[in-house]
C-alpha cells in the first residue's frame, strides 16, 4: 500500500509540473501570436499532444485556463499599488499598474476574446474590476469622481478604455510608451463630477 501511495503521489506530482510547463508555454506562443496552435505550446512545453489534451480537452479550456493564470498573476502586483490617499492620485497609481498588465497581455487578451464566450472575459476581471470599484465609491464619497453616471458604468469606463487602448496599439495607431498617459488623462476627464476642473 505505501508503494501504491508513494506512485500516485509521483503521477500527481508529474500532472502538476506538466499543467504548470503547459500554462507558461501557452502564456508565452499566445503572447507573440494569440492565433498560435495547441500543436505549438505542446512542443513549447516540451509535453505530447495528447498530454495537453489530458489536461485541457479543448483550446478555449487551455485559453481560459492560461486567462485565469494570467489574472492571478497580475492580481499579485496590483495588490501592491497603494491606493490611499487622493482617490485620483491612486486612480493614476492603479492605471499605470493597470495598464503594464494589459499591454503585457494583450496579445494574450485577443485570443482570449476570439475563442472565450461572450462575457467570459469580462467576468474573470471579477477581482480587478472590484478593486477600481471600491476606489470609485471612496472618491464618490469624497467629492472626487461624478455621482451622477452608476459606479459600475464607471468601471465599464475603465474597462473598455483599457482594452481599447490595446486594440489601438495593436493598429498601429498608438505607441505603448503613449498609452498609459492617455488612458489616465482620458479616465480622469471621463470620471470628473460635471461643472469641475479636470485635474492634470
Amino acid at each position: 500500500m505505501p508503494v501504491k501511495q508513494a506512485g500516485t503521489t509521483g503521477k500527481r506530482a508529474d500532472a502538476q509540473r506538466n499543467i504548470a510547463a503547459i500554462l507558461d508555454a501557452a502564456t508565452e506562443c499566445l503572447g507573440r501570436d494569440p492565433a498560435a496552435s495547441t500543436s505549438e505550446i505542446a512542443k513549447a512545453a516540451g509535453v505530447g499532444r495528447v498530454t495537453l489534451y489530458g489536461h485541457f480537452p479543448s483550446r478555449a479550456e487551455l485559453l481560459d485556463a492560461v486567462f485565469v493564470h494570467a489574472i492571478e498573476g497580475g492580481e499579485e502586483a496590483l495588490g501592491q499599488v497603494d491606493l490611499s490617499g487622493d482617490p485620483r492620485e491612486a486612480l493614476s497609481r492603479l492605471i499605470e499598474s493597470s495598464w503594464h498588465l494589459v499591454d503585457r497581455y494583450r496579445s494574450l487578451l485577443i485570443a482570449a476574446q476570439n475563442t472565450l464566450p461572450p462575457g467570459r472575459v469580462r467576468e474573470l476581471h471579477a477581482d480587478p474590476m472590484a478593486r477600481v470599484e471600491k476606489l470609485i465609491e471612496r472618491g464618490r464619497k469624497q467629492g472626487a469622481f461624478r455621482k451622477d453616471l452608476p459606479t459600475s458604468w464607471l468601471v465599464g469606463v475603465m474597462h473598455n478604455v483599457m482594452h481599447g487602448a490595446a486594440d489601438e496599439i495593436n493598429a498601429g495607431r498608438v505607441t505603448p510608451d503613449k498609452a498609459a498617459a492617455y488612458i489616465t488623462t482620458t479616465i480622469l476627464a471621463a470620471f470628473t463630477p460635471p461643472g469641475d476642473r479636470v485635474p492634470n
